[in-house]
């Protein structure tokens, strides 16, 4: 495999400081962007979630890939660039990538150190294809390759990491996607079902306590990067079904009183008070296939597991026609 190397993110990102001073100051809902989840530890605990028998959605995915691959491989056609968007692992990447024969592979992903790590583990695996990792964060604008920009390209986003937005966000991501991939991409994406509510608090409130330490994860960062003395022993992770909007939410539930800095600004949040740092929404296949069109794609096959716990559609960007 040959490595190529891709605009970095800068090593600070101020946005990060901007996005947590304004969300423990919110009202009456405290919350932080999701992304924030995701430096190093966190990206690593993540990958941890995904190997706990609770945690449904990757071996769930993985199965519907390997189940369908070869169907997926004879739609897209060989000799795409693909563009991972939110990388991680890369774990089920070497399955699609065996499928549809890809001239090259950009992973796309917010920890730059992760990044690494997941490429240099694919090198052996691909030894003649061409990687050309980027360190970004895919809800903003990008540069890949002038080489991977002049290919056909297939967007990969599985996960369910969609379902981490709320609807309007998702719709412009899907919009910016199909911008970066251009008309006549291909774009696959997983997308979690809805299903019931044990199920999905379990699969967020692990036994062993895995999630609870990603999440908690997000105040040691802030400790460590935006000089913040936050009692973390004072808060608790708190997974929650809301019904009304079809999601799972992830909180951290102050167990007491407390007063704390971040970059010298003094915060006080109250025993029963939460700070909102995630959502999954949960989507059937009517409402994942709208959702797609108000971004720009047209749905051309799904497929879906036995038990129909989540979901993979395959979409194209084909060109705009105007409506009468």
């Amino acid at each position: 495999m040959l490595l190529e190397s891709g605009p970095a993110c800068a090593t600070v990102n101020p946005d990060f400081l901007a996005d947590v001073l304004a969300g423990f100051a919110m009202r009456p809902q405290r919350a932080i962007p999701a992304r924030w989840l995701y430096d190093r530890r966190g990206s690593e605990l993540f990958e941890a979630i995904t190997q706990l028998p609770e945690y449904y959605v990757t071996r769930t995915e993985t199965s519907i890939l390997e189940r369908h691959c070869g169907e997926m491989g004879e739609l897209v056609g060989r000799g795409r660039a693909v563009i991972e968007f939110g990388s991680g692992s890369s774990t089920k990447t070497p399955i699609l990538l065996r499928c549809v024969e890809p001239a090259a592979y950009v992973p796309i992903d917010i920890s730059g150190d992760f990044l690494r790590h997941s490429a240099a583990a694919l090198i052996n695996s691909f030894p003649h294809l061409r990687l050309m990792p980027v360190e970004a964060d895919f809800m903003k604008p990008f540069v890949i390759s002038s080489a991977a920009r002049q290919m056909p390209k297939l967007g990969f986003f599985p996960g369910s990491t969609i379902g981490n937005m709320e609807a309007d966000v998702a719709s412009s991501l899907l919009r910016a996607m199909r911008d970066t991939l251009g008309v006549g991409a291909m774009l696959l994406i997983g997308m979690d079902r809805p299903k019931d509510e044990e199920t999905l608090i379990s699969a967020y409130d692990d036994e062993l306590g895995v999630t609870a330490e990603f999440n908690l994860n997000l105040l040691h960062r802030i400790n460590r990067e935006l000089d913040g003395d936050i009692p973390v022993n004072a808060f608790r992770h708190v997974a929650r079904w809301n019904g009304w909007e079809k999601r799972i939410e992830m909180h951290l539930e102050a167990t007491r009183d407390t007063t704390f800095t971040i970059n010298g600004r003094l915060f006080s949040v109250a025993a029963g008070e939460t700070v909102h740092t995630e959502n999954s929404h949960k989507y059937s296949l009517d409402c994942a296939r709208l959702l797609l069109k108000t971004g720009g794609w047209t749905p051309i096959c799904d497929w879906t597991d036995p038990s129909k716990k989540f979901g993979l559609i395959l979409a194209e960007a084909q060109t705009t026609i105007a409506a009468p």
